[in-house]
């Protein structure tokens, strides 16, 4: 391969069209037309070729748009339509069978696929794609399917709740490809949508640094923080002197705890430790901390290195061993959280 190459990301979008689905159908379209909007945005700045499939299941699987440029794509509007069962597993192998047989030349390939689904796999034995299979047959015929995948690939799937995300992992889906997003509500809906902007722009960002699959796309946890990911993202390590690491003893507001400590409060000039699910604005800053070494990592780099949009999302700390998250906080009040510290901008 020579090296101009040019990265064609190929981005598949597999929707539950069950009928449980249907107080949810408008939103659906909305949501799968942002993320398509998104695509085509992101594809012209980073200068990525980006081609979009989109298959909708229920009782049966259904292709309803294979490989188009992102460009020129259509609204879904007229293609999502509800009713019938669950066939989970059947989605999962028909989309990537056929996808696999896209031809591949010239140029550095990607495959990523979303499956979204609001309830658990029953009609997959029934399925036209999967006819003679039972239901444990094709449970391992999924999970032998990923494991065969290149490295060029990834597959991740939004489940309803725990219980789905067990069925998921005994599918063979790697557990950071797999997400839990709230299925009885607009609003779970659009915050799923959110988590897979994200985790499309770790993706896409992360193709510019040579990465060409994932199997941690929804972890902000050590898959995806980690000193290689950190060296590939391009993040630079402060100098020792521009800041400094307060241990927070208490409940305190930020700018009273700063003062406490003898320093001046500036704003924008402090980060807290991500600690629990929050969102987090399109211009925050993020920094990151080895702790071994208490060697601060920042840069614009940091925000693409945990997939974060130019739009607010909600963000969750995943464990990591070796890493922790910071965020810019620009509010004099936020209340810090005992037992964790605040990085401060000298």
């Amino acid at each position: 391969m020579s090296g101009n190459q040019n990265y064609i990301n190929h981005v598949a979008l597999v929707l539950d069209a069950s009928s449980s689905m249907s107080h949810l159908s408008r939103k659906v379209v909305e949501v799968a037309d942002q993320q398509i909007e998104y695509l085509a945005r992101r594809s012209r700045e980073l200068d990525q070729e980006t081609r979009v499939t989109v298959y909708v299941f229920a009782d049966k699987v259904e292709c309803v748009i294979y490989d188009k440029d992102v460009l020129r794509m259509p609204s879904l509007r007229q293609l999502y339509r509800v009713g019938g069962m669950t066939a989970l597993l059947a989605a999962a192998l028909t989309s990537q069978r056929e996808l696999a047989q896209t031809a591949q030349l010239y140029g550095d390939h990607s495959f990523l696929t979303f499956i979204l689904t609001d309830g658990q796999e029953n009609a997959s034995h029934r399925c036209p794609d999967a006819p003679t299979r039972k239901p444990g047959e094709l449970v391992a015929a999924v999970s032998e399917m990923i494991e065969r995948q290149e490295d060029n690939w990834t597959l991740a799937v939004l489940v309803p709740d725990q219980m789905g995300k067990r069925e998921a992992m005994q599918c063979g889906f790697p557990k950071n490809n797999i997400a839990i997003w709230d299925a009885t509500s607009t609003q779970g809906l659009e915050e799923a949508g959110q988590v897979i902007r994200q985790a499309t722009e770790k993706f896409m960002v992360g193709r510019t640094k040579g990465i060409r699959g994932s199997r941690a796309v929804f972890s902000t946890g050590a898959d995806a923080v980690n000193k290689d990911t950190i060296k590939a993202a391009g993040l630079t390590s402060l100098n020792p002197a521009q800041y400094e690491l307060l241990p927070v003893a208490r409940d305190a507001a930020i700018r009273e705890w700063i003062i406490e400590c003898g320093h001046a409060y500036r704003t924008g000039g402090a980060f807290y430790e991500l600690s629990k699910s929050e969102k987090i604005q399109a211009r925050k800053q993020i920094a990151v901390l080895e702790k071994k070494t208490d060697r601060v990592y920042t840069g614009p780099e940091a925000r693409a290195l945990l997939g974060l949009p130019d739009v607010e999302v909600r963000v969750k700390p995943d464990h990591n061993d070796e890493f922790t998250i910071f965020v810019q906080s620009t509010s004099v009040n936020r209340k810090l959280m005992p037992n964790t510290r605040l990085l401060l901008m000298l």
